[in-house]
């Protein structure tokens, strides 16, 4: 079993390759080889262990290297961001839809001459929704919402689900689509996404820094914890196919579990597990730009269809920041513990 994981030390990558080594297996067979394959390895990433190979590039340039041996699973996590996309057009087909379409073209390269037919599990996203003026999204989404993206990362996302869609149609490989929800909260340094503050608005304040909330507190967004997320990721990687409980049914790709808070609600939970000094660090300045993006998504889903492989929401905001104080503890200053 050779597995496959770009954006390998990505803040997501990370944590699916540390959950595959901590199992050593993937469906009950053993892994032979991981694979990460990044554009960068940071300092200190790389790791001894044995069933690791790393390919260091970007990642359209090496896929002659990352399908030197035959790829059993590739879970695809490599992109740029949805403010990067917006801001720059070109980089955001470059990296999104031109990447990823290289992907599965060497991916059906591999099973049109005799190998396996890979399984490929692509990250997609809450942002592939939108309300069109003529088209307002139901008060509750669920997978049979028509997406309506609002932004160009959202477009390159649906764009990449449909060509997934028509390879798995094909035979081509066996495609999985994780709808990811905002990611709260993320360790590490802001990053260019428009909803990265939904992490920053936590994670700052608890090193005792300032952070800056560009939306107004009263808009709901649709959340998981790190954990919650890696744990749908290879859900979907693992599901056989199939109708009934802990199975993939068709190509429809899969909303991972939501938890719905408003921003104030996030704002509210901080200062009673961290404190007053803590929450105050927090300043309120909306930004059109970021408010326009990320307010477009919805923020209430129906999770059943991720509720069918056994995957369920983060209990409540609460439970979310004692996890990311409990995984980064190095990362919270001492008046900021519960």
């Amino acid at each position: 079993m050779r597995i496959v994981i770009t954006g390998g030390f990505g803040f997501l990558g990370r944590r699916v390759a540390a959950a595959l080594l901590a199992s050593r297996t993937f469906r009950g067979a053993p892994i032979d080889r991981l694979v990460l394959a990044d554009r960068v390895v940071p300092p200190g990433s790389a790791t001894d262990d044995p069933l690791v190979d790393i390919v260091r590039g970007d990642l359209a340039d090496r896929l002659d290297e990352v399908f030197a041996e035959p790829v059993d699973v590739l879970i695809h996590l490599a992109s740029a961001v949805s403010a990067e996309c917006e801001a720059d057009f070109d980089l955001g087909m470059s990296a999104n839809v031109d990447t990823t379409r290289a992907v599965l073209e060497a991916a059906r390269a591999q099973s049109a001459a005799g190998g396996p037919v890979p399984r490929v599990v692509f990250s997609s996203s809450v942002a592939v929704y939108g309300s069109d003026p003529a088209l307002p999204l139901p008060p509750v989404v669920s997978e049979s919402a028509l997406p309506t993206p609002r932004s160009s990362y959202g477009i390159q996302k649906l764009v990449c689900e449909q060509l997934i869609a028509d390879y798995t149609r094909r035979g081509f490989l066996d495609g999985r689509v994780a709808r990811l929800m905002t990611v709260s909260v993320r360790p590490g340094k802001p990053n260019a996404a428009a909803s990265g503050f939904l992490s920053g608005i936590i994670r700052e304040p608890l090193a005792g820094l300032p952070a800056t909330c560009p939306v107004h507190p009263g808009l709901k967004v649709a959340l998981a914890s790190p954990r919650r997320t890696v744990e749908g990721i290879l859900r979907v990687a693992e599901a056989e196919r199939g109708a009934g409980p802990g199975r993939i049914d068709g190509g429809v790709p899969v909303n991972l579990p939501a938890l719905t808070v408003s921003v104030a609600d996030m704002l509210s939970t901080l200062r009673q597990v961290a404190g007053d000094a803590v929450a105050d660090l927090v300043t309120i300045a909306p930004d059109p730009d970021v408010e326009a993006i990320v307010g477009s998504w919805p923020a209430v889903f129906d999770n059943a269809r991720a509720a069918a492989l056994g995957l369920a929401p983060d209990p409540d905001f609460a439970s979310v920041v004692r996890a990311y104080a409990e995984d980064h503890a190095d990362a919270v200053v001492d008046g900021a513990r519960s």
